[in-house]
């Protein structure tokens, strides 16, 4: 399904800013998006033998410690998936991951974990599955819209690299 077909059949509702693509936070920081929602960090791992796959997001600002999250998990091994899994799991390429992605996790074999200093904001920006536009949309209503996908947020305290 389409995210703004999705986004509204629900009334979930959302800004929309349309800019070049960016890979990277660094790049995105560069982009004038007039809000203060938090910007966000958006991770797609697995664990050694790929039966787990992880959709985690965070701050912007923050430096994920992958080998503590392990324990957090109880997944060992964690790494980065590839390409080939980014789209066979979530239907996305390189630069596009984003906690709306669960949207494309039809068998919920996904888990989201988030942070929970992000899941005290009121809103923050995401990608609309492409890394063209971004989003702001309050956090309560990305909460609905993963409960509407069949997901539930993890929320955690995510570790960062000292």
């Amino acid at each position: 399904m389409d995210i703004y077909e999705f986004l509204h059949t629900h009334t979930i509702p959302y800004e929309r800013y349309d800019h070049e693509a960016v890979f990277t936070c660094e790049q995105a920081d560069l982009l004038s998006i007039p809000s203060d929602a938090a910007k966000t960090k958006n991770l797609f791992l697995r664990d050694r033998k790929g039966r787990r796959h992880f959709l985690v997001t965070v701050g912007a600002e923050k430096s994920v410690d992958i080998k503590a999250m392990e324990g957090l998990l109880s997944a060992k091994g964690l790494s980065f998936a590839s390409e080939e899994r980014l789209m066979r799991y979530l239907s996305l390429t390189p630069g596009s991951v984003t906690i709306l992605a669960a949207l494309n996790d039809h068998d919920g074999r996904v888990e989201v974990i988030v942070d929970q200093d992000l899941w005290q904001c009121e809103t923050m920006q995401c990608h609309p599955l492409v890394n063209t536009s971004t989003l702001i949309m309050a956090v309560d209503d990305i909460r609905r819209f993963l409960a509407l996908t069949g997901h539930e947020a993890r929320v955690m305290r995510i570790p960062v690299r000292q």
